[in-house]
Formats: structure tokens, C-alpha cells, sequence
């Protein structure tokens, strides 16, 4: 071995969740190395995920918004497209946000070492860096946050430049004429938009009945509706079941109720289908660490793998896959091995789908309180009540809660509309802190504000609400 090292705690993977997990430690005076392959900390979310699909999407979503101004008077023209300015914003912004977080981990001590662990022992790492050189290093605890990677569809053929998934979509190819996004999830609509806001004619296939599984239907209707405007098509219950590579695009066969015209071709097909846990490669065999059925590592509600001396975090240690919760995570790990009774029990965890309208969860959806058998009061407050949801022209967004029937305890929030994702803070907190629908209708609001909707909202499961009204149903 080229060197020998002792560490307290062995961070492996450099996304939000590892990253945190690493400063935190650091903070708390502990010794800790921090393996990753990149530059910089920053992960997937940094590099290839979170932070550059919602650069592009801001761009999008501009875009957007001037074509829409013209219904109000103000015409800005055509747009003209400069990919090459829009991917070098892009890198600029991860760039940015990469090197601060670099700066962070020299600041802290935390000592870098750029390549890929592979586990000994429950006591040690070999890491291959990126000079080939191999270092192992000796912990008293690990934590791996190796997170997650797109999942590859076999009816594809990978070797083709006409196949990409979410990483290859953020480098910005073409854009082509035409797109078929195969996944209705957060990943396929996200990219999907940007995409189509760049001029090219997007078709979404997905293979469950409704986009954004999961989502009440009522939610992602708002955005069903916009899509069809904006896509060319986008077809539930639907899968692709062939695909050939042809001179002049892609050719594929679809099956489902979209499949009208079974054989179509495609310039660019994006894959987005999912994601898996990387734990492949990671010599967990060579500790006690076990994982589940659908390969995540099995860990406890401290994050504690079946060996007691490492700790898994974020995607690899099962959904959901948001960095914000893997952040979590890593601080509760740090905490547990510091000797604290620090927890993972989170009452709720926000998720965001930053399309156009946005549309952000937190807590329990109707359906799963439903299928826990809880008993449950809905209120939804329509956005066209909505004094300022009127001057952003936001109109057909919507706010739901969910309420436990007998006690009126939150349950749930949902919101659809612009902004979303920054307004679901609010209903988090109040789920967090166990508050009752009254507290949210008791609380004063700025208006007029979007955030006046949750008050709405709220007052709607007490009767109605002061901008909305909804005649009673006979008895």
C-alpha cells in the first residue's frame, strides 16, 4: 500500500447527504475523511442533478412566462436559443456551488481524498484514487452515502448517442427536433419541460396510470393540463416493449393506451425510469452490512447498518431519494456514533416537482391516509380565489390538506401552483410541530401572498373559507 491512515470516521460519497454528514462531524472535533471521486464535495445533486436541472429549468421557466405575457400586453418576441451560453450558465452554477462547498471542507479540516472506496473490513477502506494509487485507511466508524444512479432500461441500446438518461440530458445535446421521455416521474416532467421550452417536440410515455405516482390525483391534474399544451403528448399506462437505432432517429414500439401508432421514431429518446442504490463495487461483502430485496442498504432509525460500526445515508439507504433528506440523515448518523440518541423520525419530508406549476407534498397524501385507515377531513382551496395567484396569472393552481378527522391534526399539505415549493415550508413545520388546522387559521398571513391559500385552506375544514365558498350539500 502507497500510505497508511487512521480516521475516526470515514465518509464515503461526497453528495449532500455525505458531505453534511462530514462537516457536521468535523464540527463536533472528530477526525474525518471524506472519499469521493470529484473535485469537490457536491454529489450527484451538485454536479449532475438537483442544482443544474433547476438552472435550466429557471431558463424554462422564463421562457415561459414571456411567451405568456403577450396575453397581457407585453410582447418580448421570439426567443432566440444560444445552447452553448445556456450550458456554460449551467456549469457556472455548479462550478459556483461546488468550489464553496470545497472551500467548506478546507475550512472544517475535513480531509478529501478524491477515488473510490471499497471496504476491507468493518474497520477499514482501500481507496483507488484518481493518480491510481491505492491508500487504505483505517476507521472507528463509516458512514456510506454513495447515493443512487439511473436505472437502464435493456430495450435500449446504450452504445448509442441517441440514448442518454438524466446526466446526459443536463449536458444540453442538440436540442433535437423531437423527444420521447420514457418515465412520468419528477426526473422525466423536469427535463422534459426544459427541453420543450428549448423547441423541441416532447411525447412522455409512462407505464403506470397517472404521471407522478404517488401524487393525488387532484394535485397533479393542474400540471396534466398545462403539459398538454406543452408536450406533444403524454401517454399513461403506457411502456415501450422494442427499440431499434436507425439513421434517422430512433425507432420504438409502444404498447398501452397510448400506443396508437405503435412504431414511432424519435430523434433523442431520454430514459428516466428510476434510479438504484450504488452499492455495487463497494466490498460490502467484506462486513456485516446487510441489504434488502431491492439492494438498499438495511439500516435502523440511527441510520446503523447491521455492522455496528457503519452507518448508511440518503439513496443507498432506501427512498425517499431527495437530498434534503439525506442532509438529515447524515447529521443524525454523526450524532448517533457521537454518542447521542439522535433519531431518524421524521413526521414529514417535503418533495418538490419543479415543472410549470410546481407541485410540492409533505406529509401524508389522502391516498396513503386511506390506506392507513385514518379517518381524515379535506380541504382544498382553489387558486382562482386567490387574490395574488390572480396577478401571477396562476390561476388553476390548488392547496389541499389532509386532517386527521377526530383531533384535526395535519396530516398532509399539497400544493399546485407557482412557488410551491417554497410554500410547502410552512406546512412541514406545522406537521413537524403537531399542530391542528386551527393553529394555520389562527396564524396571520401577508397578503396578499400565495402563503394566504394554506390559511384558506385551513378554514375550509372548519366551514368556509373567506375567498372561497362552497354551497353545502343537501341533507
Amino acid at each position: 500500500m502507497a500510505d497508511n491512515n487512521n480516521s475516526e470516521l470515514v465518509v464515503v460519497g461526497g453528495g449532500p447527504g455525505g458531505y453534511a454528514a462530514a462537516f457536521h462531524a468535523a464540527d463536533l472535533g472528530k477526525k474525518v475523511t471524506l472519499v469521493d471521486p470529484e473535485p469537490d464535495p457536491g454529489g450527484v445533486c451538485l454536479y449532475r442533478g438537483c442544482i443544474p436541472s433547476k438552472a435550466l429549468l429557471h431558463l424554462a421557466n422564463v421562457i415561459g412566462e414571456v411567451a405568456e405575457l403577450e396575453n397581457r400586453g407585453v410582447v418580448f418576441g421570439e426567443p432566440k436559443i444560444d445552447v452553448e451560453k445556456i450550458r456554460a450558465f449551467k456549469d457556472d452554477v455548479v462550478l459556483q456551488l461546488t468550489g464553496g462547498v470545497g472551500r467548506l471542507a478546507k475550512a472544517r479540516k475535513v480531509d478529501h481524498v478524491r477515488g473510490f472506496a471499497k471496504f476491507t473490513s468493518s474497520t477499514a477502506i482501500e481507496v483507488r484514487t484518481e493518480d491510481k494509487d491505492r491508500r487504505e485507511i483505517a476507521f472507528q466508524n463509516a458512514i456510506v452515502a454513495t447515493g443512487s444512479e439511473p436505472v437502464h432500461l435493456p430495450v435500449f441500446d446504450w452504445d448509442s448517442d441517441r440514448v442518454i438518461d438524466s446526466t446526459g440530458a443536463l449536458d444540453v445535446p442538440g436540442p433535437p427536433k423531437s423527444l420521447l421521455v420514457v418515465g412520468g416521474g419528477y426526473i422525466g416532467l423536469e427535463l422534459g419541460s426544459v427541453y420543450a421550452a428549448l423547441g423541441t417536440e416532447v411525447t412522455v410515455v409512462e407505464m403506470l396510470p397517472q404521471i407522478l405516482t404517488g401524487v393525488d390525483r387532484d394535485l397533479v391534474r393542474p400540471l396534466s393540463n398545462r403539459l398538454k399544451n406543452l408536450f406533444a403528448g403524454v401517454y399513461t399506462s403506457t411502456k415501450v416493449t422494442d427499440s431499434k437505432v436507425q439513421k434517422n432517429g430512433m425507432r420504438v414500439t409502444l404498447e398501452g393506451k397510448g400506443a396508437d401508432d405503435a412504431r414511432k421514431l424519435y430523434d433523442v429518446v431520454l430514459v428516466a425510469a428510476g434510479r438504484k442504490p450504488n452499492t455495487e463495487g463497494l466490498g460490502l461483502e467484506n462486513t456485516k452490512v446487510e441489504l434488502d430485496d431491492a439492494g438498499f442498504v438495511k439500516v435502523d432509525i440511527q441510520r446503523r447498518t447491521a455492522d455496528p460500526a457503519i452507518y448508511a445515508i440518503g439513496d443507498v439507504a432506501g427512498p425517499p431519494m431527495l437530498a434534503h433528506k439525506a442532509s438529515h440523515e447524515g447529521r443524525v448518523a454523526v450524532d448517533a456514533i457521537a454518542g447521542s440518541k439522535a433519531v431518524f423520525e421524521p413526521r414529514a419530508i417535503p418533495a418538490v416537482v419543479f415543472t410549470d406549476p410546481e407541485v410540492a407534498c409533505t406529509g401524508l397524501s389522502e391516498t396513503e391516509a386511506k390506506e392507513k385507515g385514518i379517518e381524515t377531513s379535506v380541504s382544498r382551496f382553489p387558486w382562482a380565489a386567490s387574490g395574488r395567484a390572480q396577478t401571477l396569472g396562476g390561476v388553476d393552481g390548488l392547496t389541499k390538506l389532509i386532517a386527521e378527522k377526530n383531533t384535526g391534526r395535519l396530516l398532509g399539505v399539497g400544493i399546485c401552483g407557482p412557488g410551491a415549493g417554497e410554500l410547502i415550508a410552512e406546512a412541514t413545520l406545522a406537521i413537524e410541530m403537531g399542530a391542528v388546522a386551527e393553529d394555520l387559521v389562527l396564524t396571520i398571513h401577508a397578503h396578499p401572498t400565495l402563503s394566504e391559500t394554506v390559511m384558506e385552506a385551513a378554514e375550509g375544514l372548519f366551514g368556509a373559507a373567506t375567498h372561497y365558498y362552497r354551497r353545502p350539500r343537501a341533507t
